[in-house]
């Protein structure tokens, strides 16, 4: 069921809405970007509509309410251990289509990827509803046409919200319980479809198989000196679920502490050392090789579809502007050139 609201009507709903749900979403943080006195697009806990950034795609994904940078897992002091309480509250977050084919991603890692489901990640999941922001046009280095992420998936989202060129709010709502709130603050109803792309000027091509021998081929060289390993790649990306453990001892005989989950990198100098020296990736071409593969290979042999959603933040936020795109489609060049052979000599 869908409807049309004015900026006002569905500012008064979001905010009945507010009175049983946290509302999470992109805010326009002014001045806090990673240059001086540039903005960045960033999620937070907002208390009205005018507060959310529908025009831009957010410089980092929603994925830190599901999976905080941070989480303490239990405290312990002595023979006593304290699972954190849990939050009780609802939340609603806005989010883009390639997100919600992100969430699929992240469930699949937590919540079926081994015998039993992560329990932590369940009890953050079981309160989080999604409102789903409408693509009207691509976003820049986006190629979610490319990944079929550009279409949310069904069922996915309780409502979705589009502004047309008048500033009326469009919305689709599936969830009964969200047409009937948008109903009563509704100008009009009928049918409404969420707006996506149906293409980007970016575009991938991903290979269906890697032979082994790339695995060493030297087109992952280029990375070992361009990239610097500060992850940030991986801490935008709304599907990378890596994390590492860090025990806190509020004591000296660490007898009384905690145990946290934090948010790690396969990009990140370190994140591969084993005991006794040993580092299975040592070089930034490696670690790149690694992510690449794991987001348009590996992971689809395993689940059987890709783990990248094509939303572009990891482009956008490099440093060193290394085109995640680009990698893509070298490594499908090199895929084909393989394939093809050598080139025989010709003489004339």
């Amino acid at each position: 069921m869908g409807f049309v609201l004015s900026a006002d009507g569905f500012g008064r709903a979001l905010a009945e809405l507010g009175q049983t749900h946290r509302i999470w979403a992109p805010v326009l943080k002014r001045g806090e970007g990673r240059f001086t006195d540039t903005d960045v697009v960033r999620y937070d806990f907002v208390e009205s509509a005018d507060q959310i950034d529908f025009q831009d795609r957010s410089d980092y994904s929603f994925k830190e309410l599901l999976t905080p940078l941070s989480q303490t897992l239990f405290y312990y002091a002595e023979d006593q251990v304290m699972v954190p309480k849990d939050d009780p509250a609802e939340v609603i977050a806005f989010v883009r289509a390639c997100d919600l084919c992100g969430l699929r991603r992240l469930d699949q890692m937590y919540q079926h990827n081994g015998a039993r489901s992560d329990w932590y990640y369940d009890r953050i999941r079981s309160h989080v509803h999604f409102a789903l922001m409408g693509c009207g046009h691509s976003f820049e280095d986006c190629f979610c046409a490319s990944m079929g992420s550009n279409v949310a998936p069904e069922g996915s989202y309780d409502f979705s919200v589009d502004i047309d060129e008048d500033g009326n709010v469009l919305v689709d709502a599936p969830d009964e319980e969200s047409a009937k709130l948008f109903a009563r603050f509704a100008s009009q109803e009928r049918d409404v479809e969420p707006a996506h792309v149906d293409s980007n000027p970016t575009q991938v091509t991903v290979p269906d198989e890697v032979p082994n021998e790339l695995y060493r081929a030297p087109l992952w060289d280029e990375y070992t000196t361009r990239c610097i390993e500060c992850g940030r790649c991986n801490f935008v990306c709304p599907t990378c679920t890596c994390y590492t453990m860090q025990d806190v001892f509020y004591t000296d005989n660490g007898r009384a502490g905690e145990r946290r989950r934090v948010a790690a990198s396969c990009m990140v100098d370190g994140y591969t050392n084993v005991a006794g020296g040993g580092e299975y990736r040592r070089t930034a071409g490696e670690r790149m090789r690694f992510k690449v593969l794991h987001k348009v290979y590996d992971f689809r042999r395993r689940f059987g579809y890709d783990m990248c959603v094509g939303c572009g933040r990891c482009t956008t936020v490099c440093p060193e502007y290394i085109n995640f795109a680009a990698a893509i489609n070298h490594l499908n060049d090199a895929v084909v050139a393989l394939q093809q052979g050598p080139k025989e000599d010709s003489h004339e």
